[in-house]
């Protein structure tokens, strides 16, 4: 029966409702081959298939929020690997949504130019546990969103070059908020890293720096209403020298920039080997001369208990040098009975063998000469 004019219709609403049905009950991107899909793409989408898996999954939904690929064989990140590879077509986007890349143990050795293409929305980036052997110095371009890079054990096995590409990487990270460099056997820190001017926590644990010069703590400060970035230092053979002292005096001023201040021990030299280094003063670093410092030269400083032992040891032997003075004196006058005896027995001594030599070269007392052989002797009353 059709409705009557001006009342309004029964079944007006079934239309849209069966269209918002159809678009619900569409089924979700598929999990890709040799990953695993946790509650949906948009969630967490982890791949773990060791060996077999030699470059990234191409049919990644492109809704995946959090794609972690942990225990494979990667061994080379190409430009735009999670846009397809191609390199060509560099505005490609794949994932727009795609926020955290988990990439730990996957045997990475090398990291082309652009690898991240394609990933616009990449805030948190890991690395760590890769033996990283080349890193492309344009290697995090198009990464506006990062906050997190974690290079954690993945730089020790790099070629010479490797900070060089590593400092031209982190330059235009400009959102970057945490670095995490620990374990990379780093002798000094990229000075990029230390201009980042939101960094607000850099990992430098567990590496080869033996100090912080002027250039590299200045470099940490920051103007304005930037943050201060926070510091980790811990398990770093730190030489407790002069050249030590701009950072000394810095964590003093600046405890709670650096959370693992009181872990921080001397390496040398040997005789501060393990002291705190917040337990030491300026007045003790010191220097060979007055240009030491800027030569970076270091002298051995003695320890408290080692300067004592010194002094100690000096007033022993004063001591005993004054006992023997002492015993010298109060024994002069058997000293000098003693010293003409031995001068008496010497001379007494002399003249023995004087005598003894002037007898020996008188010719009368030499003895006579031997009868030859075959003589016959003669007594004398034989009358012959």
């Amino acid at each position: 029966m059709a409705p009557r004019a001006g009342q309004r219709g029964l079944w007006s609403p079934l239309p849209g409702l069966l269209l918002l049905a159809a678009a619900l009950s569409r089924p979700a991107a598929p999990c890709p081959f040799q990953c695993y899909c946790f509650g949906s793409p948009r969630l967490l989408l982890r791949c773990a298939s060791g060996a077999e898996l030699r470059q990234p999954p191409r049919d990644v939904p492109p809704d995946a929020r959090n794609l972690t690929i942990v225990g494979a064989n990667l061994t080379v990140l190409r430009a735009a690997a999670f846009a397809g590879g191609d390199e060509e077509a560099t505005d490609s986007v794949r994932l727009p949504l795609l926020t955290a890349l988990r990439l730990t143990h996957n045997n990475i050795e090398v990291v082309e130019d652009g690898a991240f293409d394609g990933l616009p929305s990449l805030a948190a980036l890991d690395l760590s546990h890769n033996p990283l052997r080349a890193l492309g110095s344009r290697a995090f371009r198009g990464l506006p969103a990062l906050r997190s890079l974690l290079l954690n054990h993945a730089l020790a096995r790099g070629s010479p070059g490797m900070l060089d590409a590593l400092d031209a990487a982190l330059a235009p990270l400009t959102e970057l908020r945490l670095l995490g460099l620990a374990g990379n056997a780093l002798s000094r820190l990229p000075p990029a890293a230390l201009r980042l001017p939101r960094l607000e926590q850099l990992d430098a644990r567990v590496n080869a720096l033996a100090s912080l010069g002027p250039d590299e703590l200045r470099a940490l400060e920051r103007d304005g209403d930037l943050p201060q970035p926070r510091l980790l230092l811990a398990d770093n053979p730190l030489s407790c020298g002069c050249t030590s002292r701009p950072l000394l005096a810095w964590l003093h001023n600046a405890t709670e920039r650096v959370p693992d201040a009181r872990r921080l021990r001397c390496a040398s030299p040997r005789v501060l080997l393990d002291r705190p280094l917040m337990d030491l003063d300026e007045a003790r670093l010191g220097c060979s001369d007055g240009n030491a410092h800027e030569r970076g030269e270091e002298v051995d400083v003695a320890g408290p208990e080692l300067e004592a032992s010194y002094v100690f040891f000096g007033l022993v032997l004063a001591l005993i040098g004054l006992i023997f003075l002492m015993v010298l004196y109060l024994n002069r006058r058997g000293i000098q009975r003693w010293m003409r005896n031995l001068r008496e027995a010497c001379r007494d001594q002399m003249e023995g063998y004087h005598y003894r030599y002037e007898q020996d070269a008188d010719p009368r007392r030499a003895p006579a000469p031997a009868a030859p052989a075959g003589s016959r002797a003669t007594s004398p009353g034989s009358g012959l």
